[in-house]
C-alpha cells in the first residue's frame, strides 16, 4: 500500500523552494521520538504538519540531510512508526521527514489521521480507560474476566489492536461481565 505512495513524493531539500509536494499538509501535532540510525542517536520534539508522504518536526536538535531515521509519532492512545529520511534541516527550528518505509498496518494509522484531520472522517472518540470498562465488582471466580481487560488493554497498548475495536471487544466483556454477575445474584 505504501510502494504506491513512495513514489510519488517529490520534495525540495531546501524549506523555501516552490512547493512540489504531491500531498496535501494538514496541521498536525503530535508527540515525536526520532533515532538516527547510524549513531543511535535520539531527538525529541513535535510534528507541526502531516501528509501521506511525510512529516514536519519541531526540535531544536537536527539531523543532517539525507539521514535516515526511525521515526514514533503519538497522538492519544495511536502510534505510528516508520523509517524516515530528512529532507531538510533547519538548525534549531527543526527536519522535514519522507516516510520510506512503513509498515502497512502503520499507513492506516497515518491514514486515519490525514482522514479525521481533511473532516472525510469524524474522530475517533478517546479511548475510556479500562477501569470504566473492566469487569463490574470483581468477586471470587472473575479472574478471567480480569485476565481478558488486561490483555485487551495490552494488546491495543502495543499497536495490535485498534482503538476502536479495542473499545468494543472491552465494551462487550464488560456487558457479559454484567450479565454473569446478575444472573449470578439471582
Amino acid at each position: 500500500m505504501f510502494e504506491e505512495h513512495k513514489n510519488s513524493i517529490e520534495i525540495s531539500s531546501h524549506p523555501y523552494a516552490h512547493e512540489r509536494r504531491r500531498h496535501s499538509r494538514y496541521p498536525f501535532t503530535a508527540t515525536a521520538e526520532i533515532v538516527e540510525a547510524k549513531s543511535q542517536m535520539r531527538v525529541q520534539g513535535r510534528t507541526s504538519d502531516l501528509s501521506l508522504g511525510g512529516c514536519y518536526v519541531d526540535t531544536m536538535n537536527s539531523f543532517p540531510v539525507g539521514s535516515i531515521v526511525k521515526m514514533r509519532l503519538t497522538r492519544e492512545a495511536r502510534t505510528f512508526e516508520a523509517q524516515a529520511e530528512v529532507v531538510y534541516s533547519l538548525l534549531g527550528m527543526g527536519i522535514g521527514l519522507k516516510f520510506t518505509e512503513v509498515d502497512p498496518e502503520q499507513f492506516r494509522i497515518v491514514e486515519k489521521w490525514l482522514a479525521e484531520l481533511s473532516g472525510e472522517m469524524l474522530p475517533e472518540p478517546e479511548l475510556q480507560q479500562p477501569s470504566d470498562l473492566s469487569c463490574p465488582s470483581p468477586r471470587p471466580g472473575d479472574e478471567v474476566c480480569l485476565v481478558l481487560n488486561d490483555l485487551i488493554t495490552e494488546l491495543m497498548r502495543q499497536g495490535i489492536l485498534s482503538d476502536a475495536k479495542c473499545r468494543a471487544m472491552l465494551q462487550k466483556l464488560n456487558r457479559t461481565g454484567r450479565a454473569m454477575s446478575n444472573s449470578a445474584r439471582a
